[in-house]
């Protein structure tokens, strides 16, 4: 009987190095660390619930079977954000999916899923009219978003809503930082 071992306080590479001894408890423990924040960026790349699912799934597939690939002096999540980005990325290019809808996703068949899949700008707070012009504002901005390529999508939202520094979505994105800088810098110019 093997004994769990506890992970808890354990780093991400010690975590990695478990796991690619062949330690199914550590490989579980890499699944919930990054679980939520993968699916987190997926989902706002492509702004579909069960899509979003299906492609953190197929990253951890990745993960599970490249882990000996990993350099244990970058950080894992910037290694495991760049495999979820790919990830994405390439489903939107062979979809050419628009990926955000302030409607909710072009698939929802019920109102609850487009509910939950629309992305909510307004502040339950606000007068009528400011949630009018929250959702104008958020429905401008979507489309905005919508029209750029998807290494400027991937930029922006690593960027404004997961909110990395420059160098992290540089090394997540393995992008050169002037690289990055110029995405960043085009994508609001393209979105103006």
């Amino acid at each position: 009987m093997t004994i769990p071992i506890s992970f808890t306080a354990a780093s991400d590479q010690e975590v990695v190095l478990r796991a690619r001894e062949g330690h199914e408890d550590a490989f579980r423990e890499l699944i919930r660390r990054y679980e939520r924040p993968v699916f987190s960026l997926i989902y706002r790349m492509v702004r579909d619930r069960e899509l979003a699912e299906d492609l953190s799934q197929e990253t951890f597939v990745k993960v599970l079977n490249a882990i000996e690939s990993y350099r244990p002096e970058y950080k894992f999540s910037s290694w495991i954000f760049k495999i979820a980005n790919n990830a994405s990325i390439d489903h939107l290019r062979r979809r050419e999916l628009n990926t955000l809808s302030l409607e909710g996703a072009r698939d929802a068949t019920t109102p609850e899923r487009a509910e939950a899949t629309a992305l909510q700008i307004a502040d339950r707070s606000e007068s009528s009219l400011e949630e009018m012009e929250a959702k104008e504002l958020g429905g401008a901005i979507e489309k905005a978003i919508a029209r750029l390529r998807p290494e400027y999508q991937s930029c922006i939202l690593l960027r404004h809503v997961e909110d990395k520094s420059y160098e992290e979505i540089a090394e997540i994105l393995s992008l050169p930082l002037g690289t990055v800088k110029t995405y960043i810098h085009r994508a609001r110019r393209v979105a103006t």
